[in-house]
């Protein structure tokens, strides 16, 4: 029997396969860019969610991954006979060389300390970047072209997202037959209780110093990815935003489901695609988005659709749905109101605003916002956004008791149908 995860998954191939080339130039790049964050955040995932080690350098990976991919392609230029669908293979290298370097000094510690050196290698990078030119290129960079191979010229974006699909699969799907593995599984127990490996008789240090390589080699094939896609590269790759970025997009995915940080990637993505030209505090927006998960789903997106899915046959939908509903209405009026505030507040302490305070010697004139002028000392400028948020804040908390109840209400019912545990112990 097919089931609803097979026949998604068939859903979401033929998507990737089949649209693109009906979208513009414009799109396409999107998902390019969306297929690379979404292969970094599964290499990061595989340190993070599979063996317990947060990274905060990831990006030195990433990064030493594109400057490689872009030597081999300026080699292929001078006329090195080399596939240009293979150019990963030089950010593979290069990223599982600088890991098994790196994280064997970086495994030897845990926790918070194991997370410092992370950071400290991704920033000795960082620093040393520039001065290296012949190396990373200085200020300006290193640049290459994708030459042509076998008749494909590379020189249009979807031939490019093509590419990338096809290593992104490919890493996705290694990645995944990894975690079914018996090192897979004990990487899982690295995470779970590192005292009982060892006690085991297995070398913790070792095992964790492969699964940093293997993670930093796919970082390492995901920047060559985004090299070969822009053609050039600068030692920006190595700042600790972009180590950030993927930390951010892991754990709103949710790094304990595999495709989770996934979802997370595809989400701040698209939310960057769509809404970076509407204002200038859309970084602002993720911030945000990243502590209310933290503080209110820890799980993640991914963890709350896989716990629905866990516990589909516990809820009666036909009644659960409207609560639901009702949560999402209070989400979208919360989101108005915080979004009405942060607009108004950018505004008024923005350049553009002080220009027109100048203007009309030192007052307050109105401003334009959603369509609508609005005076900054009028009732309506800051009732409106209160009554977003209170009403909204109200009929959220109103509609989570209400799943609260009917989840707790079939918890009892599956309690009372299971047998008692001194009948189970009979039979």
């Amino acid at each position: 029997m097919v089931s609803m995860r097979n026949i998604f998954i068939v859903v979401v191939l033929v998507l990737l396969l089949a649209l693109p080339p009906f979208l513009g130039a414009a799109w396409q790049n999107a998902l390019v860019n969306l297929l690379i964050a979404s292969l970094f955040v599964l290499a990061f995932n595989l340190l993070m969610g599979q063996a317990g080690l947060l990274s905060f350098g990831h990006a030195a990976y990433f990064g030493i991954g594109a400057f490689a991919a872009l030597h081999l392609m300026i080699a292929i230029e001078g006329g090195f006979a080399f596939p240009t669908p293979l150019v990963p293979l030089a950010g593979a290298a290069a990223g599982l060389l600088l890991g098994l370097f790196a994280g064997y000094f970086a495994t030897m510690r845990s926790g918070v300390y194991f997370a410092l050196v992370t950071l400290a290698i991704a920033e000795l990078f960082h620093s040393l970047a520039p001065q290296l030119k012949g190396m990373f290129g200085g200020e300006s960079g290193v640049s290459s072209m994708r030459m042509p191979w076998s008749g494909i010229i590379f020189g249009s974006t979807i031939e490019v997202y093509y590419l990338t699909l096809g290593w992104v699969l490919l890493c996705g799907l290694g990645l995944w037959a990894y975690t079914r593995t018996p090192f897979g599984r004990l990487t899982l127990a690295l995470r779970d209780n590192e005292q009982r490996v060892r006690f085991l008789g297995y070398n913790a240090h070792s095992a964790k110093v492969v699964v940093f390589a293997i993670s930093a080699m796919t970082a390492g094939i995901a920047g060559s990815l985004l090299a070969i896609s822009n053609e050039t590269a600068n030692y920006s790759l190595f700042a600790s935003d972009v180590s950030a970025q993927v930390v951010l997009h892991t754990f709103v995915g949710g790094s304990t489901v595999f495709l989770g940080p996934v979802i997370g990637a595809v989400a701040f993505t698209l939310f960057s695609f769509l809404v970076s030209d509407l204002t200038r505090s859309w970084v602002f927006y993720q911030g945000l988005i990243f502590v209310l998960v933290m503080l209110f789903v820890p799980t993640g997106i991914g963890g709350v659709v896989q716990h629905h899915i866990h516990n589909r046959h516990r809820l009666d939908w036909p009644r659960v749905w409207r609560p639901y509903l009702l949560a999402l209405a209070g989400g979208l009026l919360l989101t108005a109101g915080v979004v009405f505030l942060t607009e108004t507040v950018a505004v008024l302490f923005g350049e553009e605003y002080a220009r027109m305070r100048r203007s009309t010697g030192g007052g307050l004139p109105d401003y334009q916002l959603f369509g609508s002028y609005w005076h900054p000392t009028g009732i309506l400028t800051w009732l409106v956004p209160l009554v977003l948020l209170a009403g909204g804040g109200a009929i959220l908390v109103g509609a989570r008791r209400r799943i609260a109840v009917l989840w707790e209400h079939k918890g009892r019912q599956v309690d009372d149908t299971a047998e008692p545990a001194s009948v189970r112990g009979a039979i």
